[in-house]
């Protein structure tokens, strides 16, 4: 059920539960269609939590092999590892506000400083560049856009 955080709390218990033939069905906060967390305010917080969790692991086990491959190779396990799992079925971030896309694009800077083996300290702009990155928000309004045209 989706709606407002003061609406799912005016419904009584006996609407959060479904039956079907004999079994009860609870209706649940977040559920998960096609590896995306769908939340009943339809935040996307719990998706961009997990996604962002998952990818700063592969990032902390990328960075313990940084030393024995090259600048390439590194580039395309966080390509593979970090950016396109956090690219998948992007589009549903569109129209969210802005704060909510923070965490990924703090995911995508600490890849691109991972791959050029950068200061945590430095400035992303430039590194954005160099590796042709886009910034998250661009990265969710690309797809549409590409659709669209």
């Amino acid at each position: 059920m989706f709606c407002s955080r003061r609406n799912l709390a005016k419904l009584s218990d006996d609407c959060r539960a479904i039956i079907v033939t004999s079994s009860v069905i609870q209706c649940t906060d977040v559920v998960r269609d096609l590896g995306i967390l769908l939340d009943s305010e339809m935040s996307m917080q719990p998706h961009i939590s997990k996604v962002t969790s998952v990818c700063f692991y592969h990032l902390r086990r990328l960075r313990q092999i940084w030393n024995y491959v090259s600048q390439s190779v590194m580039a395309q396990l966080v390509t593979s590892l970090v950016i396109t799992p956090s690219d998948y079925c992007n589009s549903i971030l569109a129209g969210l506000p802005a704060f909510r896309l923070v965490p990924l694009q703090q995911v995508r800077n600490a890849a691109a400083r991972l791959v050029l083996n950068w200061d945590r300290r430095a400035h992303i702009s430039p590194a954005l560049q160099q590796l042709h990155w886009l910034l998250v928000m661009h990265r969710v309004t690309f797809p549409i856009a590409t659709l669209m045209h």
